[in-house]
């Protein structure tokens, strides 16, 4: 089984403009009291949690290691006569950027369990190079913390619709001895009560402690470390009980 995020076509079903909206409010939240008008994402893939920054009056750089989540970002920001520069790259690496420097590095997506735990931290460092003096890191996350502790099996979506076509989603997650997880995703797509379609995928996460990265962020220097829901427009409960958080530091 593939990775979804291979096949951007299917990723970017979910998109709409109640969703963009949501993420243009969580940039707002995010921003508040800041002064950026730079951004680079260092996983922007298909660019549906970034690109609403560019209402926000915010110039916004990208890079990704697929080139097919490239290539639907490109398409979305010159639909939004949007000048966006993208790379390929693994955040792991980012001498693609050279000496430039931005208001606020970014990692979205819960990109960052996608590596090892050690280079969580490395990818953190590189983010590092390209933040402006008094700029800002971000990242989000889901609460791994929290999945390791309820054990969850089943996470299910609402379904949609594209035309008449149904299109639902489940994920199985696995949680595998060596301390990674395997989350499988079946998306189903019904049309006249049938099955019409059937594509499943495989994304490899390795979890890491919140810890790990707020103790590297105040290694490197950081201060004001904030930490927020995910989006971050909507009140942060307790730590225990968030699903997604985001967390934001000064540089």
């Amino acid at each position: 089984m593939g990775s979804l995020y291979n096949r951007a076509e299917i990723y970017d079903l979910f998109d709409n403009e109640k969703r963009y909206e949501a993420y243009k409010k969580h940039w707002e939240a995010i921003f508040a009291g800041k002064d950026i008008k730079s951004m680079l994402d260092v996983s922007i893939g298909s660019g549906s949690v970034t690109l609403p920054v560019i209402d926000l009056g915010v110039k916004l750089s990208g890079s990704d290691l697929s080139e097919e989540m490239l290539k639907n970002c490109g398409a979305k920001a010159s639909k939004k006569g949007a000048d966006v520069t993208l790379k390929w790259s693994d955040f792991r690496g980012l001498d693609c950027w050279g000496d430039e420097k931005f208001d606020l590095v970014a990692s979205t997506g819960n990109s960052l369990a996608y590596v090892s735990n050690d280079d969580v931290a490395k990818t953190l460092e590189e983010m590092d190079k390209h933040v402006k003096v008094g700029g800002y890191l971000y990242f989000d996350s889901r609460n791994w913390e929290k999945i390791l502790k309820d054990h969850q099996r089943f996470y299910t979506y609402d379904p949609m619709f594209v035309g008449e076509t149904r299109v639902n989603l489940v994920q199985l997650w696995d949680y595998n001895d060596d301390g990674s997880m395997v989350f499988n995703l079946l998306y189903t797509f019904e049309r006249d009560n049938h099955a019409v379609q059937k594509e499943i995928f495989e994304e490899h996460y390795n979890p890491f402690p919140k810890a790990l990265a707020i103790d590297k962020l105040k290694a490197m220097g950081y201060e004001d470390i904030e930490l927020k829901c995910f989006p971050a427009q909507f009140e942060m409960p307790s730590f225990e009980k968030v699903e997604w958080y985001s967390v934001v530091a000064k540089k």
